[in-house]
């Protein structure tokens, strides 16, 4: 297999971002070679400059825009993207370029508490309110129903009558620590093995 060279999309700060980065540090497989946020403020911009892996701000008008997201993945030989705690809607241009090599992590056993709107905490306190009593995470691919691609990988953890969405929280990103790297490597394995 040739090294497939990967990118990150992300919103925020990017405790999933250094974890994969550092997972594939060395790795004969997979290397992190960008790393692509809608936020200028991301804390995993900062992280990703700390690893030493190339990192762009594209905003939303940008992002949606095929004359400089293509070129822009063309450049790094984007093979495969990883949406980590991303909060944009991948625009279809990028959907048929990356179809089927492009993956989401979402915070809750999908088809559950999916779809717009349903990001983050928003997730975690809805998970509360239905007085569910397991959480989880699902890996699943990136298609144009939001949060609706075919389900690759889901782990749950249970949830205990006096947690709080934070303490879900917690639990859930035990999870994504743990679980979130291997499972890609296991699809870019899966995907580019000759």
């Amino acid at each position: 297999m040739d090294m497939v060279n990967m990118a990150i999309f992300v919103s925020g700060g990017g405790t999933n971002c250094e974890n994969i980065i550092r997972y594939f540090e060395g790795s004969e497989k997979v290397r992190t070679v960008l790393v692509v946020s809608n936020k200028a403020n991301a804390g995993a911009i900062a992280r990703a400059q700390r690893l030493g892996v190339p990192s762009v701000v594209v905003p939303k008008s940008r992002f949606n825009d095929k004359e400089v997201m293509l070129p822009l993945l063309k450049e790094y030989s984007v093979d495969f993207i990883v949406l980590a705690g991303f909060l944009l809607v991948v625009p279809d241009f990028l959907i048929e370029e990356y179809d089927h090599r492009m993956v989401n992590l979402h915070p809750a056993l999908l088809p559950k508490y999916g779809g717009m709107g349903m990001y983050g905490h928003h997730v975690h306190e809805a998970v509360k309110a239905a007085g569910e009593k397991e959480t989880g995470m699902t890996v699943h691919w990136v298609s144009r129903d939001v949060d609706g691609g075919e389900i690759i990988a889901q782990f749950s953890t249970p949830i205990d009558p006096e947690d709080t969405p934070d303490d879900i929280a917690a639990k859930e990103h035990i999870l994504e620590m743990e679980h979130f790297p291997q499972v890609i490597e296991g699809i870019v394995t899966a995907l580019f093995q000759k």
